[in-house]
């Protein structure tokens, strides 16, 4: 078995906190990214970003990014405001959220884009 080993993440260390699943990995890949896309897209999910300032980024408020993109099943139209969201506010870190219509609830939740210095 393998031995159990102390997360060192502390209130008073930005750098250190986690926010959500994918950001004990290592960043993703456009390649990545995409397929985070395309399965919110082949759930049927409307698709969101938001953004925000690292030090804010376990508050529950994130800034919304223009609205969400109701029916929107373009991958490369979502991937673009994502991108153009990241170009626009750089020290920020962008989530990607997929709503689930029927469940009225988030169906995914994950940092594609994060701040300058957080890994």
């Amino acid at each position: 078995m393998s031995e159990v080993m102390d997360y060192s993440s502390r209130l008073t260390d930005p750098h250190s906190r986690k926010f959500e699943t994918f950001s004990y990995l290592p960043r993703m890949t456009a390649d990545q990214i995409r397929r985070q896309v395309e399965f919110i897209v082949s759930k049927g999910w409307n698709p969101a970003i938001e953004h925000t300032e690292p030090e804010e980024a376990t508050g529950s408020f994130w800034y919304m990014w223009k609205l969400p993109m109701f029916g929107e099943t373009n991958v490369d139209k979502i991937l673009n405001e994502a991108q153009l969201c990241h170009n626009l506010n750089p020290n920020h870190h962008v989530r990607l959220i997929g709503y689930d219509n029927y469940r009225q609830s988030q169906g995914a939740s994950m940092v594609i884009y994060r701040a300058p210095g957080f890994e």
